[in-house]
């Protein structure tokens, strides 16, 4: 976890709590301070934004009516009972069944078509106000020079009432056909999808905006939580529920690390307490992830696997080049944002396609990401519900010894040693990053939505 090229940033002192002295730390380390500890007023609404719209982006999360086919909620991929992701390597999206690692690719011609491309990430932590940038390459992210405040795909189609940059992100799962909006042909949400035609008459957001008008119990929790009549509901105002609901939901800022930043010495173990001097040290893992939310929102290259098909980068069209797709900067070819860590031990598998199924592999792979790569076994190590057909794909990067020399040479982390023990620390800390109230998540889920769809597929 040593960066060859990145100078650690936001690594703030604590005023009388200079926790890791300079004995603990290898002399060629300046990783001697902690970050501050996480309080009310590093959230959005200091935390608590009104009750009203939290209800209502409650149901809308797990509602299928925003979704093209009516078959699939933003909570399919992101579930209570699945730790805020899906548990699988690469999502299978709209045309799938079923929850977690029992989902299928679905049967017959309402099938999936192609697996979602990339890893779904964990919700924890995302209403803190220093998490400016989301997706794994950044794509929507905070922007004043933008009429709407943020950079997205979406251009000046982005309406102007977002709340934030939580509320941003959750305008695009719906736009996308593997994901929310089906294939062309199947429902008129996604023929605009396919024309992409965002926001204009018979766009995507209207016609969503459209539904949620017919529902009789949803203009009334819209006329609660936002003031406004039936006439006046836009996608827009449900992505600012949504983003309310996600951020009380999953705060997850009460883990032993957490305690014991804010002062209790006896909030983490002794292994633990080791561990988090290697992270801020030897290890180097704060390197990247720094900050109160362990991650600089920079992105990086640290030699992951590719599963899947990626986004069709490359001249192969199997490749995904991260942030560089983004930017046109090919100086950032296989970069990705460094994740937030809290409740990182429950929410595998990790990296940006899902390429390690255990922790401990993907802690070892950070400490030596050249060797991981050639040892990688892409044949047994990704978590995906089979189908003939995708399988052929999972492992195209993989099996080209050209396309993972070219990941390798753009990995940007320096091989670090560490003894078993010390390996065993560093998970310790990891697992001090749990939050206890987000190890039984249930409540979150609603037992029903108004629009009457099912919430089991």
């Amino acid at each position: 976890m040593n960066v060859k090229k990145i100078v650690m940033s936001f690594i703030v002192p604590i005023t009388g709590l200079a926790l890791l002295s300079e004995n603990s730390i290898a002399s060629n380390y300046h990783y001697n301070q902690l970050p501050p500890p996480s309080v009310d007023s590093n959230f959005y609404d200091n935390g608590s934004p009104a009750e009203a719209k939290v209800a209502l982006g409650k149901f809308l999360f797990f509602d299928k009516i925003l979704s093209g086919n009516k078959n699939i909620a933003c909570s399919t991929c992101h579930h209570g009972l699945t730790d805020t992701g899906d548990g699988l390597s690469l999502p299978v999206g709209e045309g799938a069944r079923g929850i977690g690692v029992t989902r299928d690719t679905g049967t017959g011609p309402d099938a999936i078509h192609e697996r979602v491309p990339r890893n779904a990430p964990p919700l924890f932590t995302l209403g803190a106000i220093e998490i400016d940038t989301l997706f794994h390459d950044g794509r929507v992210e905070i922007d004043a020079t933008q009429p709407s405040g943020f950079s997205t795909p979406a251009g000046d189609d982005l309406p102007l009432i977002l709340e934030n940059v939580l509320a941003a992100q959750a305008m695009f799962p719906v736009t996308s056909a593997t994901e929310m909006a089906g294939q062309p042909g199947e429902n008129p949400i996604a023929d605009a999808t396919a024309a992409g035609n965002l926001a204009g008459v018979g766009g995507v957001w209207p016609q969503l905006a459209d539904r949620l008008r017919d529902i009789p119990e949803y203009v009334s929790m819209f006329n609660e939580a936002f003031g406004i009549t039936a006439d006046q509901i836009t996608y827009a105002h449900a992505a600012n529920a949504i983003s309310a609901f996600e951020r009380v939901a999953w705060r997850a800022d009460n883990t032993p690390f957490d305690r014991f930043l804010r002062g209790d010495r006896k909030a983490m173990s002794k292994s633990a307490r080791k561990g988090m001097r290697l992270f801020y040290g030897k290890a180097g893992c704060s390197g990247c992830h720094s900050g109160t939310y362990l991650t600089d929102m920079q992105f990086h290259a640290i030699g992951m696997p590719q599963i899947g098909q990626g986004k069709g980068h490359g001249e192969g069209g199997y490749e995904d080049m991260g942030r560089a797709a983004v930017t046109g900067d090919e100086t950032q070819r296989y970069q990705f944002r460094t994740p937030p860590l809290r409740n990182v031990a429950l929410t595998g598998p990790w990296g940006h396609s899902g390429a390690f199924d255990t922790l401990e592999g993907v802690v070892r792979h950070h400490l030596d990401p050249e060797t991981s790569l050639d040892n990688y076994d892409c044949s047994t190590e990704p978590r995906l519900p089979s189908r003939a057909d995708l399988d052929a794909h999972d492992c195209f990067v993989m099996n080209d010894p050209v396309l993972v020399m070219n990941i390798k040479d753009a990995n940007e982390l320096e091989k670090v040693h560490l003894t078993e023990r010390k390996i065993a620390y560093l998970i310790d800390f990891l697992h001090a990053l749990t939050d206890p109230d987000s190890v039984d998540i249930r409540n979150n889920v609603p037992r029903r939505v108004p629009s009457g769809l099912s919430l089991v597929d």
